[in-house]
């Protein structure tokens, strides 16, 4: 789930993402995976994700298999096999009811609070819109919650230019 709320990541992109893809870049934790209409792309994976992430492995015995060079998919059952939506989404209701979170969480909703959050944190919708892998701005737009507000109006920062 922390690859969903850290990185935005599709559910699709985390559930087809293998261990092989996932190492370092330039000194970055990165993860390359297959983003919608195909096209792949590695991914920041933040150091909160990166501690999730490396848990898991560890936990499953799947960090063996990133060193030996083989590309099983990250997520998969005791059984070996990757996992599905279902299972991705039955974990997420387990994690929120073990943190006491009321409502409903899914692996859907957290890409939506990634946005959400980086555009609140001053995030631009460019940079926002690249690393969410969207070919199409309307698609992150819909996640600027604050895109009517008076306080983000440019006429604001084309006056403080000016002074």
């Amino acid at each position: 789930m922390s690859l969903h709320l850290y990185s935005g990541l599709r559910l699709s992109e985390a559930l087809n993402a293998s261990t092989t893809g996932y190492g370092h870049n330039t000194g970055h934790r990165t993860l390359t995976v297959q983003r919608k209409g195909g096209a792949q792309q590695k991914v920041v994976v933040p150091p909160p994700a990166v501690e999730a992430l490396n848990a898991y492995l560890q936990s499953t015995g799947q960090e063996l298999a990133t060193a030996a060079g083989e590309g099983p998919s990250i997520f998969t059952t005791a059984t070996g096999k990757r996992w599905g939506a279902s299972e991705q989404f039955r974990t997420a209701q387990r994690l929120t009811r073990v943190a006491g979170i009321p409502g409903q969480i899914s692996p859907h909703s957290l890409p939506h609070a990634y946005a959400t959050l980086a555009l609140s944190a001053g995030a631009t919708l460019h940079d926002l819109q690249d690393s969410m892998g969207h070919a199409d701005p309307r698609s992150t737009r819909r996640y600027d919650r604050a895109q009517n507000s008076f306080m983000k109006s440019t006429g604001y920062e084309a006056a403080r230019a000016l002074a």
